[in-house]
């Protein structure tokens, strides 16, 4: 039984070796595609990142019977792996802020529950300001390309990212598609997340702007209801404010439920459909609007 027990620690004294040694490659391997600005560098970021957890794991195996059983750093997932995971989408979210701003690029986030008008904003937008600036567009949908095929109709680049069962957009996603732009032949981004009000409030994407549209149609209590999603807005666009009277809302209320929690967002009453309050948007994002010649 001894011999037995000294072979299982020798064996995952090995394994522990030879998982060093792969990480040592690993890290060495994202140095090397950094230096040569290859495309491989963030998903090795993401695969060190969790090589790093499953060692510090391994490193705390016990093969001895008897023994208490301790958690070690990087056991207790629930709580810690989650705020590793945020504290990897920020740094990723700044890498990206700062390859923005690198080039010149100014970019927006669109954040809203499905169906409250995210596209058609940006479409309105885009209409709006194609003879000013060079704009490109992210979809984030869980499957399908419909919204960016909608609006590359408007000739504009759209690329589509599929999350899956994910229901937001993170950084890392965002700093894939990033490479796929020439961001030398743009100056203004514009990113629409996944239809999701509450996913993706915790992940920032590196844009210099977040937007948080909400409609008329989900009730005047959404923002009391969802406060997590409003505090980080810069801008809250209330849309489909054509059709508040039939719904019954008091778009007063979003205005004033959204000082209690966030004074410094500007807010747009807009809808998107008949272009009421796309001028109000324009300014509150800090662009400016092609006049027309007289």
């Amino acid at each position: 039984m001894t011999s037995e027990k000294e072979k299982a620690k020798k064996a995952l004294e090995e394994m522990v070796s030879s998982f060093k040694g792969f990480l040592e490659r690993a890290r060495s391997l994202k140095e090397y595609a950094l230096s040569k600005g290859l495309s491989v560098a963030p998903r090795l970021d993401l695969a060190i990142f969790f090589m790093e957890r499953a060692l510090s794991i391994m490193d705390g195996l016990s093969i001895d019977e008897g023994e208490p059983i301790k958690s070690v750093q990087g056991e207790v997932m629930d709580v810690e792996v989650e705020e590793d995971l945020l504290a990897l989408n920020k740094r990723i979210a700044l890498e990206n802020r700062a390859l923005l701003d690198k080039h010149g690029v100014k970019a927006i986030d669109f954040m809203g529950s499905l169906g409250s008008g995210k596209t058609s904003i940006i479409e309105a937008l885009v209409e709006a300001l194609r003879d000013k600036y060079r704009m490109a567009v992210i979809v984030g949908d869980v499957a399908t390309s419909i919204d960016a095929d909608r609006i590359s109709r408007h000739g504009v680049r759209a690329i589509q990212i599929n999350t899956g069962r994910e229901c937001h957009l993170d950084a890392q996603l965002v700093r894939r598609a990033l490479q796929l732009l020439d961001l030398k032949s743009i100056d203004l981004l514009f990113i629409e997340n996944v239809g999701n009000l509450i996913c993706p409030a915790d992940f920032p994407l590196g844009a210099h702007v977040r937007v948080v549209v909400v409609s008329v149609s989900e009730g005047s209590d959404m923002i009391v209801k969802h406060p997590t999603s409003f505090i980080g807005a810069d801008v809250v666009v209330i849309n489909k404010i054509d059709v508040a009277e039939a719904f019954n809302v008091d778009l007063m209320k979003f205005v004033n439920d959204l000082k209690e929690i966030n004074t410094k967002a500007k807010v747009v009453f807009m809808s998107a459909k008949r272009h009421m309050g796309l001028d109000d948007l324009i300014r509150a994002l800090g662009l400016i609007k092609q006049e027309a010649s007289s």
